[in-house]
């Protein structure tokens, strides 16, 4: 399934990320990786299995790896799973 993810497919997704939705990553590493002192956060990598972070906290990069909770089937799923995930964190943030 990771042919599915080619470094073309990755570059886009976290570009987009990073761009428009930091916010939604920093979210994603306080909620799924615990890192609750992060205050910024920036997607490296993604593949079918889950995505690579790295979060800065008290001014230090830290790498993160948040696993999906299903194996994605494509960018289609990764788009919905990346949006289910940020309403499922900001819950938890409530």
């Amino acid at each position: 399934m990771s042919e599915q993810f080619s470094p073309e497919i990755t570059s886009r997704i976290c570009t987009h990320m990073n761009e428009d939705h930091a916010e939604a990553i920093l979210l994603y590493a306080k909620a799924f990786a615990s890192v609750t002192q992060a205050t910024a956060a920036k997607m490296l990598s993604i593949d079918a299995q889950g995505m690579d972070l790295t979060a800065q906290v008290n001014g230090e990069a830290t790498p993160v790896r948040i696993q999906f909770d299903h194996v994605l089937a494509d960018a289609e799923d990764a788009h919905q799973t990346l949006i289910a995930m940020v309403k499922q964190a900001r819950v938890q943030g409530q």
